[in-house]
């Protein structure tokens, strides 16, 4: 009868695994501050949709990244319909930008340099379409399309605030007046 090299800690696998268990346990000792495995669960979802609820721009991250020069960025976003996100793009060619709805309904629109909309797409969990990979240079914005709406996202780091020329020129700045009807026309380009 065969055993599994795997179990029975014979063999090229087993003295492989039993050095990475040696190297775990040796990393426990030392404090190394091994990376925490996160879960992302439905009540993480809810209880992360409620802080955008009463957060005074109605939108909340979650960072897995440990800071924000890390390299990778990964978060989640809870999102509310109320929340305006200023059509963007970013310049960097090391920041194409992957979205996932994780929860809700997520509208995401994509515009030629000139201020047309090139698409309007609706991101849902279980639908068509769950998620989109933007290009960087590409100028963008999401919007939630109902409450609730929470999605994922990751691109490269470091976290650089967006420079004046990756904001979308013809697109009010966040807390300006023109904000209301703005989203409103964004909110249009999705009505059932």
């Amino acid at each position: 009868m065969r055993t599994d090299p795997r179990r029975s800690g014979s063999g090229k696998t087993g003295r492989c695994l039993a050095r990475g268990t040696e190297r775990l346990a040796e990393a426990g000792k030392r404090g190394s501050g091994l990376p925490v495995t996160t879960l992302i669960t439905q009540s993480l979802l809810v209880a992360l949709s409620e802080e955008a609820e009463h957060s005074p721009r109605r939108r909340k991250n979650r960072n897995f990244h440990p800071r924000d020069d890390y390299p990778g960025h990964r978060l989640l976003n809870a999102i509310e319909p109320d929340s305006y996100v200023m059509p963007h793009r970013h310049l960097d060619p090391n920041k194409d930008e992957t979205i996932v709805c994780l929860r809700g309904r997520l509208g995401v629109v994509l515009f030629s340099p000139e201020n047309r909309v090139d698409r309007s797409i609706v991101l849902t969990p279980a639908g068509e379409v769950c998620g989109i990979d933007i290009p960087h240079g590409v100028y963008h914005s999401v919007l939630a399309l109902e409450s609730g709406t929470v999605f994922f996202e990751a691109k490269a780091g470091p976290y650089v605030p967006l420079a004046e020329d990756e904001k979308a020129p013809w697109a009010p700045a966040e807390g300006s007046p023109a904000v209301t009807a703005y989203l409103a026309s964004l909110a249009g380009l999705f009505a059932r």
